[in-house]
């Protein structure tokens, strides 16, 4: 497989899965050309005069949508760990003798562990979205029979968009929907809040399914899907599970140390003045990250701040700033706990986006840019900044992208880790795998001291009284390695199983099979 060495420093290929790829060039170096993809014109002679697309189950649907070898099947992930829709989608595809097909879903969680069989017998030839735990595993251990790639939510949405990825059947689960095909998540037993993420699925696909466990009657208002892109509609007797839509990752961390992590970043902020009346910010769903927003809750009612908006991912945290009239608005991009699908329901200052809205890179302005702090995680980060996010130091692919990589384009990145993790160090010479190129991250803080980009020096001016620990961040990575000493790097193979593409849909890393 030939490879080249991208703008980056990274030796990507060039062909994916049959198909030229493009080698990341630098930030805002790529620039498309042509027009959006166009989906094929419909007819209304086509669909049925009284508005009922209504079918008797789910396989019917996909016979009428003419499911056959190589397509490419959509699916959202807003039950998250509580998705029960896209399992029984390829139960049905391998009932059907139908093979090598394309998975493009917008996240995976650990409850589709069930669909390893299928790219084991080649029902599924490969993933293209977020391949996490158990699938992940299987991957870099060379299970899956084509490459898989990640993108970010944002990426998702500029491939489909673009004519990257063609979609031929989207399957959207909808916690209510109408017999036209509107739908939404707010109501219904399987209530997730927002559908964004299966927005450009609705909009491009060839043929669309929506699938409901909560049919009500025409109108379903509001409608966050229009049944005007929708072909057939499917009753169904349990969609996902909601109460799953909560995990591990969606709590604040009862950790001291990574409360440390939270306590110094917003100490960070207040210090840097991002901390100010009308400024807006948004942090991730990992429990370091929700803790922060807790100390901003806590900085900004005692100084009398109230923010202007902060983006989402929302939960009940977030939602008890809009409730206190800390924020004026909540812009959500998806739905965390069920707090927030309550709000989301009942709030006209929870405002529900997607990823064109937020994080689509070959539009016209996205909000990412408008943020003025974003808390993000990461597994690594090297002594340039660069951070990754979908593999650990042991060359294992276990998360997915989501919309880290969009959010890196706010006005300042900071992102809490700790500065090791099981004794291995998180800040290294060399990140495993590079997701964020280390010009756009901003500031490192870990429990040890907080280091600060070079290029921004406005914070390190702001923050040089401060009292807090700044150091360098080698002085960081010195100290890891004092304490944890230096692990080996991964055995790696040659193979390349997965590949990592950049906002703008040019290849900015490659994940290669682990050495077993």
């Amino acid at each position: 497989m030939k490879t080249v060495t991208n703008a980056a420093g990274r030796a990507v290929i060039t062909e994916l899965n049959g198909e030229r790829s493009i080698p990341f060039k630098g930030v805002g170096k790529h620039k498309p050309g042509g027009g959006k993809y166009g989906p094929p014109i419909p007819s209304c002679s086509d669909y049925p005069p009284d508005g009922n697309k209504v079918v008797k189950n789910l396989r019917e649907a996909l016979e009428k949508a003419g499911l056959r070898d190589g397509m490419t099947i959509s699916t959202h992930h807003h039950f998250r760990n509580g998705d029960m829709l896209a399992n029984q989608v390829f139960d049905l595809a391998h009932e059907m003798g139908v093979k090598n097909l394309r998975w493009f879903p917008s996240a995976s969680f650990p409850c589709h562990e069930h669909l390893i069989r299928y790219l084991e017998d080649g029902t599924i030839q490969r993933i293209e979205g977020s391949m996490n735990g158990p699938l992940g595993r299987f991957v870099s251990e060379g299970g899956m029979a084509g490459t898989g790639v990640l993108r970010s939510h944002g990426g998702r949405y500029q491939a489909v968009q673009d004519g990257e990825v063609h979609i031929d059947i989207a399957v959207i689960g909808a916690p209510a929907a109408d017999e036209f095909g509107n739908a939404n998540g707010l109501s219904g037993d399987s209530a997730c809040g927002l559908l964004g993420f299966a927005l450009a699925d609705s909009q491009y696909a060839d043929q669309v399914i929506v699938v409901t466990d909560h049919p009500v009657r025409f109108p379903c208002i509001p409608w966050q899907i229009q049944g005007n892109y929708v072909d057939y509609v499917v009753h169904v007797e349990k969609l996902g599970d909601p109460s799953l839509i909560i995990s591990g990752t969606t709590r604040i961390t009862r950790s001291p140390d990574r409360l440390l992590l939270a306590e110094l970043t917003a100490r960070f902020c207040q210090s840097a003045g991002i901390i100010r009346d009308g400024f807006s910010f948004q942090s991730g769903a990992g429990g370091t990250s929700l803790a922060v927003g807790e100390y901003f809750k806590k900085i900004m009612k005692e100084q009398g701040i109230r923010a202007r908006f902060a983006r989402g991912g929302s939960n009940k945290y977030l939602v008890s700033m809009l409730e206190e009239g800390l924020v004026d608005y909540i812009l959500d991009g998806q739905t965390f706990d069920l707090d927030g699908v309550r709000s989301m329901a009942e709030n006209p200052g929870h405002v529900w986006t997607s990823p064109f809205t937020s994080y689509n890179y070959h539009g016209k302005g996205n909000f990412a840019n408008l943020v003025d702090v974003v808390i993000l995680g990461a597994t690594e980060v090297d002594l340039e900044f660069n951070a990754n996010v979908v593999t650990h130091s042991d060359g294992y692919l276990l998360h997915g992208i989501g919309g880290w990589q969009n959010c890196l384009f706010s006005r300042t990145v900071i992102l809490p880790v700790p500065l090791f993790r099981d004794r291995v160090p998180v800040i290294k010479e060399e990140v495993t795998t590079l997701c964020g190129p280390g010009e756009l991250i901003d500031v490192i803080v870990t429990e040890r001291g907080i280091a600060i980009n070079p290029r921004r020096t406005d914070l390190i001016e702001r923050t040089k009284h401060s009292g807090l620990p700044i150091k360098t961040i080698r002085e960081l990575k010195a100290e890891a390695d004092r304490i944890c000493g230096i692990p080996d790097p991964p055995e790696l193979e040659e193979r390349v199983v997965a590949a990592i593409k950049w906002v703008d849909g040019t290849v900015i890393d490659v994940v290669r099979q682990v050495h077993r």
